[in-house]
């Protein structure tokens, strides 16, 4: 396992040019060596750039998100937290403020371990539309295909009492794109009737597997007829026990085959490897709702929310996503898989009630859409999850920017916006202040 420390470098290469004389015959080239099929785990994936400010940013932003994160870890809000900002694969700022945990004077780096929660899912969906790719699964396909229990699936009416048979079954693609009907019972209110039945039948249980609990919530009504509205819930925890029994693999094996151990992402799990606890973030001791426990092994494993990684794996995945699922030259997924996963599903027939942003951005196969500015949507969307521990990650295709944020409080709900402060706050497109080339003269 890593056990580097963090340290920031930067390095200038000076390329020359030989020139060869003309009469010389041309060498024998030899056949390039194969692209590799493993990222180096070893070596760090964080390569600072020598000039931030070449790249279009004020590093004096980066010295106000420092000096908020400090501020923050003064008032008890968080123990400490790691924001890692990048342009073009070169990082322009690594800030770790405060230590691993309230007891714990472990300082922060980017090889603390974060429950992720959440950002499970666009890995969970990148590893569904891998198997996609190879033909073992569709988007299209019911999952009743591969979990019988979901067919004939049925509606909730407006009563809360009666339902429906639903309009049709639920895809792999209603999964992906949270318009399965499924909600979460966790969070739903108190009263929720199909939010009762969600706990009853185990929403928040451990002890049993993804295709246990997939296999139960079968059993209830739908919140609406699938592909009808957007919502948030369990489809990507179900979305986990297809993929396990369309590739018959277990979800940690396929995970780590086919995309943590390409990517040299070795301290990334559902639940921690002995030698990796004392790395772990811990939450303030205010928490009125405890996080979850990724040191004692349990049979869950949650598509959904259940893995746990540093800022230095986590990057490997976001520069895969920006490079069009391709890391240091190991491919993950086809540039036309990822730029169909970034088409937004969230059309104007679909109910966008229930989604966290109103009129802006959508949602595509496991990714949201989000305006780079909430309030000028026009400047583009990046493709973005979060964590309900405050984690955050986004790639911003239009600008080549990637960002990974890493906290543990699922009680701040502000640092989404403070964090377009702390990357776009003072950034310019470097292309946008270049001169303009001069004229050609006049033949």
């Amino acid at each position: 396992m890593k056990r580097q420390l963090f340290a920031a470098t930067s390095a200038a290469i000076l390329a020359l040019a030989i020139a060869c004389p003309p009469e010389a015959p041309k060498p024998e080239v030899a056949a390039a060596p194969p692209a590799p099929t493993v990222a180096d785990p070893s070596a760090s994936s964080i390569t600072m750039a020598a000039d931030p400010t070449a790249l279009g940013f004020d590093t004096a932003v980066f010295a106000k998100a420092k000096t908020d994160l400090e501020a923050d870890v003064k008032s008890g809000t968080i123990p400490g937290a790691v924001l890692l900002i990048a342009k073009g694969g070169q990082v322009v700022d690594v800030t770790a403020v405060g230590t691993e945990g309230p007891r714990d004077a472990d300082p922060m780096t980017p090889e603390t371990i974060f429950r992720i929660y959440s950002m499970s899912k666009p890995i969970v969906s990148i590893a569904t539309m891998q198997l996609v790719e190879e033909g073992k699964i569709a988007l299209e396909d019911p999952i009743s295909k591969y979990i019988p229990e979901f067919a004939s699936p049925k509606v909730l009416e407006k009563d809360g009492k009666t339902t429906r048979p639903a309009a049709r079954e639920i895809t792999v693609r209603d999964l992906l794109s949270h318009e399965s009907g499924m909600i979460y019972g966790v969070f739903a209110k108190p009263d929720h009737p199909l939010g009762k039945l969600y706990m009853a039948a185990g929403d928040v249980r451990f002890d049993f597997t993804a295709l246990d609990l997939s296999k139960a919530i079968a059993g209830l009504p739908l919140a609406f007829d699938p592909g009808t509205a957007w919502n948030y819930g369990r489809s990507t925890d179900v979305l986990g026990a297809v993929i396990e029994i369309a590739s018959g693999k277990s979800l940690d094996a396929l995970l780590n085959e086919k995309i943590f151990a390409p990517l040299g992402m070795d301290d990334t799990h559902f639940y921690l490897e002995a030698d990796e606890a004392n790395r772990l973030a811990e939450a303030p001791t205010t928490l009125k709702a405890p996080l979850s426990t990724p040191k004692i092994v349990q049979p869950m494993l949650s598509g959904g929310g259940g893995l746990n990684s540093t800022t230095e794996d986590y990057f490997r995945f976001v520069e895969m996503l920006r490079s069009k699922g391709e890391y240091r030259g190991v491919r993950i997924i086809k540039p036309e898989t990822l730029d169909a996963m970034l088409v937004d599903q969230v059309g104007p027939t679909v109910d966008r009630k229930a989604w966290f942003y109103g009129p802006l951005g959508g949602f595509g196969l496991g990714f949201g859409l989000l305006p780079i500015d909430m309030k000028d949507p026009a400047k583009g969307n990046v493709f973005s999850w979060s964590g309900y521990a405050g984690t955050n990650m986004w790639v911003d295709p239009k600008n080549d920017i990637t960002m990974i944020f890493m906290i543990q409080n699922n009680e701040t709900m502000d640092y989404p916006m403070k964090l377009r402060e702390w990357v776009y706050g003072a950034y310019k497109n470097p292309a946008a202040l270049a001169p303009a080339a001069p004229a050609a003269p006049a033949q």
